[in-house]
């Protein structure tokens, strides 16, 4: 937060006056360009020093908004464990690499796996790479970003490459949650002016009312000194007076600071953490969300069934394809991987 002075114009119909201050918080750095959606484009660029596509959306902006707020990050580990959980094996690959890989498809919009290979230069397995790191070439290959502008190329039949549909271009994946971007910039934008209006110690917190006239100066003195140093550091003190044979009304409180924001900043959290979850398209009641009416957000277990078939198992689907139908690991099953596609039961 920084201060300025603000002078009186030299042509005022006032009198002079001292310069008076005004306080304006300064924002943080901006992980994309609030005045747009993140997708203004219409061409990819082709960076020829190099040598691959950059991605539409960057990457280390992606990566960055997992953090804004309570609920996006939350919700991307939520449907890659929900994807994850459903592995049962294949491809040599772990659970917590399968869990890597559908962590990259939702949070980036694709995800790599690495054909590992033996001195033969058989497939005989199969690792997740960096998505937020991996960028592809004009010729189809690929290369994965490294420190000190180093690179790492693999050839594209090395490479499984998943990405999620994007109608303007084939080169990369589009996260589906891209809708809900400025929902979540917005919910963290009110948090962090809630932290700063309580944190910096100069909006009014009451109004302090006496009308007592047993109440000494020296008595007035003190008071005004103490409500004077609970600013910043170590407020919102208790404070004990004794005004013997005082009036019942001789001092109030009276709450001021807090009136204009309250409504406010609760309408905020709450309408931009429906639209996150909106843009995840995952259900109210399993993200958390505390219901504010009596009927509240409906089975648990029946909500559950509905978003694994209608989420959870098309995805799945959706990974299985893409890897068992690779003209390299078709042939062999035993690299085939597999995920449990049975809906629970209801009972």
């Amino acid at each position: 937060m920084t201060e300025q002075l603000i002078k009186q114009a030299a042509n005022d119909a006032e009198s002079p006056q001292e310069p008076s201050s005004c306080y304006h918080i300064e924002s943080g750095f901006e992980t994309v360009d609030s005045n747009s959606w993140m997708t203004d484009y219409n061409d990819l660029y082709y960076n020829d020093d190099g040598d691959f596509w950059e991605p539409p959306i960057t990457p280390k902006g992606l990566a960055k908004l997992a953090h804004a707020n309570a609920y996006h990050g939350s919700l991307l580990i939520a449907r890659s464990n929900y994807v994850a959980g459903r592995f049962n094996g294949g491809g040599n690959l772990s659970f917590s690499e399968c869990q890597r890989f559908s962590r990259d498809y939702f949070q980036f919009g694709h995800g790599a796996l690495l054909k590992v290979r033996d001195r033969l230069g058989r497939v005989i397995g199969l690792a997740p790479l960096p998505a937020m790191y991996m960028r592809k070439r004009r010729n189809g290959n690929f290369c994965l970003l490294e420190r000190d502008d180093k690179q790492r190329g693999y050839n594209a039949k090395d490479v499984i490459w998943l990405p999620q549909y994007d109608p303007e271009q084939q080169v990369y994946g589009i996260p589906d949650y891209i809708g809900g971007l400025q929902s979540s910039l917005l919910n963290k934008d009110a948090t962090l002016f809630r932290r700063r209006y309580y944190k910096n110690g100069a909006h009014m917190g009451f109004i302090f009312y006496s009308t007592d006239p047993k109440l000494s100066d020296d008595d007035e003195k003190m008071l005004k000194e103490k409500i004077a140093s609970s600013k910043g550091v170590g407020n919102f003190r208790s404070m004990f007076i004794n005004i013997p044979n005082g009036d019942e009304k001789g001092i109030q409180l009276i709450p001021v600071g807090d009136i204009a924001t309250k409504d406010e900043f609760e309408r905020i959290k709450n309408i931009t953490a429906q639209d996150i979850l909106v843009s995840h398209r995952f259900p109210t009641g399993k993200g958390g969300i505390v219901p504010t009416n009596a009927q509240g957000f409906g089975d648990p277990e029946k909500v559950g069934r509905e978003y694994a078939r209608d989420e959870v198992i098309p995805v799945c689907r959706i990974m299985m394809d893409a890897i068992n139908r690779d003209p390299e690991i078709a042939p062999r099953k035993a690299l085939h991987v597999a995920f449990d596609l049975e809906i629970p039961s209801s009972t």
